[in-house]
């Protein structure tokens, strides 16, 4: 299997599953957003935090030997920030709809389970410490861009350090600092009940698209293109810089080509910062991503 072949394999399935989603979206209707709810509720409180859990946890993931790796994810998200900032300032967009989606990937929804396709069960924990790095900037120093000019929200942003994503994060880091280990019945248990997120957060970005439209198309079309070309600008010089092995190579340049998530959109609407901006942003940025993830692949595993 040559090289196009397997990025093929890979990216498929993942927008197989998306497609499933929004196709069923349309056939429901309005109505399917109300079943989702609940649906993303648990997801969000109880798979996706076990999944994070399972993977840093698990006996395969080695905090030492990926701590290049996190550090990478830390400077892609912050070098994504301060190269949009101009890009923003020079198109007179406001940086605090434009820069934070540029600093938080769809690293979830999209980057675990292609990490998972693309390198297997070491390549998802690795994907999960990835993951980590980049909420912690976004809900950091992301969070404190748009919350300029936002008095009634300021100091909110360290709620989510009490979120079960993070709490779950915590943990599973402390598990593998000292090297805890669960019982192989109950770790297996909560891996499977974790693993099930992968398909449902793939199959709710599809419902999601549904709501977001074509509106301030401009913006949203240089999102999309800035997201990817910047993360994979810094990736290229983090290479000739950082002792990463060919699979932490592969795993940072997926990680870079990653389109803005879709938690951005839902950021923005509670914060009313241009939702309907972040929102063309977000839609235009995972279409891209069709062509820029195969890049980021290519580049990779090259």
């Amino acid at each position: 299997m040559d090289i196009f072949e397997r990025i093929l394999a890979i990216i498929l399935p993942v927008f197989i599953v998306i497609g499933l989603g929004y196709v069923y979206a349309r056939y429901k209707g309005a109505s399917v957003k109300d079943d989702m709810v609940a649906v993303n509720r648990v997801s969000m409180d109880v798979l996706c935090p076990l999944l994070v859990f399972t993977a840093l946890a698990g006996k395969d993931f080695d905090v030492v030997h990926n701590a290049w790796l996190i550090l990478a994810g830390v400077l892609i998200a912050l070098g994504s920030g301060l190269l949009a900032w101009p890009v923003a300032r020079l198109l007179g967009y406001d940086v605090r709809s434009f820069v934070p989606p540029m600093m938080y990937n769809n690293c979830g929804n999209m980057g675990l389970p292609l990490a998972a396709l693309a390198f297997g069960a070491n390549g998802l924990s690795a994907a999960v410490a990835l993951f980590m790095a980049c909420n912690l900037v976004y809900f950091t120093l992301g969070i404190k861009i748009i919350q300029r000019g936002h008095p009634d929200h300021q100091g909110s942003s360290l709620k989510f350090l009490f979120s079960p994503m993070m709490l779950a994060m915590m943990l599973g880091m402390v598990f593998a600092l000292l090297h805890i280990h669960l019982p192989d019945t109950l770790f297996v248990a909560l891996k499977m009940t974790g693993d099930a997120c992968i398909p449902i957060m793939l199959f709710a970005l599809g419902v999601r698209m549904l709501d977001i439209n074509f509106s301030s198309w401009r913006i949203g079309m240089v999102g999309a293109i800035v997201c990817p070309v910047v993360g994979l600008l810094v990736a290229l010089l983090l290479e000739m810089i950082l002792p990463l092995t060919a699979a932490q190579r592969g795993q940072m340049y997926l990680f870079a080509a990653l389109p803005p998530a879709v938690f951005c959109f839902m950021v923005a609407e509670q914060y009313q910062q241009e939702p309907d901006k972040v929102a063309s942003i977000v839609l235009l940025g995972n279409l891209a991503a069709l062509l820029f993830v195969p890049a980021g692949l290519w580049m990779g595993l090259r």
